[in-house]
């Protein structure tokens, strides 16, 4: 049994696929609401911020993968993450069961230093704060050898379906709408974005690899870095159109985050936008060579033909 924590977000999804089309057909998905992605997957209505519920979640699974997600809210990240963390911890140490977990890089700095797998965190803000306290309890935990687990971290999102980014929201989607596609902070800086499937393919894989735990993994991007003035390039060539686009400045962000908490909530990540972001995959690479990384060409022609 492999056992899916905060099912049926876009990640959660493409992870079932991959797990029922290569590794098993006995999955339990676990939300709050969890629907089946497939007529064998078994439904199971939990809370993680529930101990007890959380336990019988896991139970009787050989893999848990953690991969709950929850809206821009600092104070529901605070509340919620940390409890949530604990709570699967605990309940994979009681049954025995390995322990994949999907992270983000929202702990790293915010400079043009390439990121790779030992890049040590220096949380700004409360988000980055969050993710940076709830990796480190599991990394104590897996020091200390309580639990078999792995770390799979990716950097934002870009993808099909019910992918949400701001990448996605604020470029492809609205060039699909036929729209001017509203760039943050900077056209030129590159960019490391990872496709939702590729990010999906690859954890399925790490937590199916035995000699994978114990570490943490960066999911494999094309590492052919794109500015969005680039990749807004690309989409022209695919729609066969000339699409302009609007750069917005961090002064907009800061401005808008006195009036509206939505902005007030993005505006924490922000400077990110300014300079290079390098998100470094090659030690997968390097152990999984024969897996196909979707080029950036190749998922912007799929999310705009769609």
């Amino acid at each position: 049994m492999q056992t899916i924590l905060g099912a049926n977000g876009q990640i959660a999804e493409e992870l079932t696929r991959y797990l029922h089309d290569n590794i098993t057909h006995d999955l339990r998905l676990v939300s709050r609401h969890p629907t089946k992605v497939h007529e064998t997957d078994q439904l199971f209505q939990a809370n993680l911020m529930d101990a007890d519920a959380t336990a019988a979640a896991v139970e009787d699974s050989d893999i848990a993968y953690l991969t709950v997600g929850l809206p821009i809210d600092s104070a529901l990240w605070e509340q919620q993450f940390p409890v949530m963390m604990t709570n699967t911890i605990a309940a994979c140490q009681k049954h025995g069961t390995k322990l994949v977990f999907f992270d983000n890089t929202y702990m790293y700095p915010r400079t043009s230093t390439p990121q790779t797998e030992d890049t040590a965190f220096e949380p700004i803000g409360r988000k980055a704060t969050v993710r940076a306290q709830i990796a480190t309890m599991l990394l104590d935990q897996m020091r200390a050898g309580t639990i078999e687990a792995v770390i799979c971290r990716a950097p934002e999102f870009y993808g099909p379906g019910k992918t949400k980014s701001l990448t996605n929201s604020a470029v492809f989607d609205r060039i699909n709408q036929g729209k001017r596609p509203m760039v943050p902070i900077s056209a030129h800086t590159r960019r490391s974005i990872i496709w939702t499937p590729d990010a999906s393919r690859a954890m399925g894989l790490i937590g199916n690899t035995p000699d994978a735990y114990g570490q943490t993994w960066h999911l494999p991007i094309d590492p052919d870095r794109q500015t969005y003035a680039n990749m807004i390039a690309i989409a022209s060539e695919v729609t066969g159109r000339k699409i302009p686009y609007t750069t917005v400045p961090e002064t907009v962000f800061k401005l808008g985050a006195l009036v509206n908490a939505s902005v007030k909530e993005a505006n924490e990540l922000m400077p990110r936008y300014r300079q290079d972001n390098i998100f470094d995959s090659t030690k997968f690479a390097t152990r999984f060579p024969d897996f196909t990384v979707t080029t950036y060409r190749k998922g912007i022609t799929e999310i705009l033909k769609a």
